[in-house]
C-alpha cells in the first residue's frame, strides 16, 4: 500500500510520468479496433441476442418443479415452435421457459405439457404473453433518453469548460464505452433485456463523471499556460491524467467490487435475471469507462487542442526555450570542466614553461 501511495505522490508531483498523450496513436488504434470488432460481430451474427421483451413471445414459469433439468421443457416446446426454447433455472428453484409467440391454443397445450413434464399442477405454471410493441416502446424511449442526455451533457460541458472540444472528446469516449459494452454482449451471446438497457444508460453517468474529473484537472493545470510555461499543452494534459490516475483506479475498483458482488449473487446464487443483467452491463461499462477516460478522452482532447495555431506557436516557443536552456546548461558544464582541468600542477608547469 505504501508503494502504491508513493507512486501516486510521484505521479501527482510529476517526478514519475506515464506518457499517455505521447502514445495516443497506440491507444486510439486499440480503441478503434475494439469498436470495429464490437460493430462487426453483431452484423455477422445477425444482430444482438434480444430478450423476449423486445422480440415478443410466451413465457412460462414453473413453480417448485420435481426436477431442474432443462431438456423436458425444450422437448415440449419443440412441438410448437421450430426455434429452441430459452430455459433458465431461477434462484428459487423455478423453471423459466421462453418461446416465440404462440397461439392461445398452443399456449394452453404447452402449459399443460410443462406441468406434466415437471410433475406440478397446471396452476403452478404461470403464463405471460409479451408483444413486440412493448420492446419497441422501450427502445424508442431509450434512444430519446440517450439523445437528450448527450445533448444536455454536451451543452453543459461546453459552458463549464468554455470549449466545445472537451465535449467532443468526452462524447467520443462515451460512445466508445457504449459500443464496446454492446460488443461484449454480442460476443458472449448474452441477452439484451430492459434491465441491460437500464445498465447501458447508467454507464453514461459513470463514464462522464470520471472524464469530467480529469478535464477539470486539465483546466486547472492550463490556467497559467503561456510561452513562459515549463510544459507544453500536451504535457500539461498528460500531467493531469497522471495526477488523477490513482484516483480513477481507486474509484473504479470501489465501484466494481459491489457491482461484481451483485453480478455473482444474481447470476450464480439467486438466479435473478434482472440483477444479473443490470450488474453485467454496469461491470463492463465501468471497467471500459475507466480505460476510455485515461486512454481516449484526455489524449483526444490534447490532440484536438494542440492543432490550434495559437497553442502550436506557444508549444514551439516552449520547446525552443527548453532547447536553449539545455544547450546553455551544456556550455556552462563544459566551461566548468575546463576550469577544473587547470590544476595547481598544471599552473606550475605553465609558469616554468613561461620562465624558460
Amino acid at each position: 500500500m505504501s508503494k502504491f501511495q508513493t507512486l501516486g505522490n510521484d505521479l501527482y508531483t510529476g517526478e514519475r510520468s506515464i506518457d499517455f498523450v505521447g502514445r495516443r496513436k497506440i491507444w486510439f488504434s486499440i480503441a478503434g479496433i475494439a469498436v470495429l470488432i464490437s460493430i462487426l460481430v453483431p452484423i455477422l451474427r445477425g444482430g444482438l441476442e434480444l430478450g423476449i421483451e423486445f422480440t415478443g413471445g410466451s413465457e412460462f414459469l414453473v413453480s417448485q418443479p420435481a426436477t431442474d433439468e432443462q431438456e423436458p421443457a425444450i422437448a415440449a416446446a419443440a412441438e410448437f415452435t421450430p426455434t429452441p426454447a430459452k430455459v433458465a433455472v431461477l434462484g428459487d428453484g423455478g423453471i423459466r421457459v421462453q418461446t416465440d409467440s404462440l397461439s392461445e391454443e398452443a399456449n394452453t397445450e404447452l402449459r399443460a405439457q410443462l406441468a406434466e413434464a415437471y410433475s406440478v399442477p397446471v396452476e403452478d405454471v404461470n403464463l405471460s404473453t409479451i408483444g413486440p410493441s412493448w420492446g419497441q416502446d422501450i427502445t424508442r424511449q431509450m434512444v430519446i433518453g440517450l439523445a437528450v442526455f448527450v445533448a444536455i451533457a454536451a451543452i453543459l460541458m461546453s459552458l463549464y469548460f468554455r470549449t466545445w472540444k472537451m465535449s467532443i472528446a468526452a462524447l467520443v469516449a462515451l460512445a466508445h464505452d457504449l459500443v464496446v459494452t454492446a460488443g461484449v454482449y454480442a460476443i458472449t451471446g448474452v441477452e439484451v433485456t430492459p434491465a441491460a438497457v437500464i445498465g447501458f444508460l447508467t454507464i453514461l453517468g459513470y463514464s462522464l463523471y470520471d472524464t469530467v474529473v480529469v478535464f477539470d484537472k486539465i483546466r486547472e493545470n492550463a490556467e497559467d499556460y503561456n510561452a513562459e510555461s515549463s510544459r507544453t499543452f500536451g504535457e500539461l494534459v498528460n500531467l493531469a491524467i497522471n495526477q488523477t490516475l490513482v484516483r480513477s483506479i481507486n474509484t473504479s475498483v470501489v465501484a466494481l467490487l459491489p457491482v461484481g458482488g451483485i453480478l455473482f449473487i444474481g447470476a450464480f446464487l439467486m438466479g435473478a435475471g434482472t440483477l444479473r443483467d443490470i450488474a453485467l452491463a454496469l461491470f463492463i461499462g465501468i471497467f471500459v469507462g475507466a480505460l476510455s477516460t485515461i486512454f481516449v478522452a484526455g489524449p483526444l482532447y490534447a490532440a484536438l487542442r494542440s492543432r490550434e495555431p495559437e497553442i502550436a506557436r506557444t508549444d514551439k516557443r516552449i520547446l525552443a526555450a527548453r532547447a536553449r536552456t539545455q544547450k546553455d546548461g551544456g556550455d556552462v558544464e563544459g566551461d566548468a570542466l575546463d576550469d577544473d582541468a587547470e590544476t595547481p600542477e598544471a599552473s606550475e608547469s605553465a609558469s616554468k614553461a613561461s620562465a624558460s
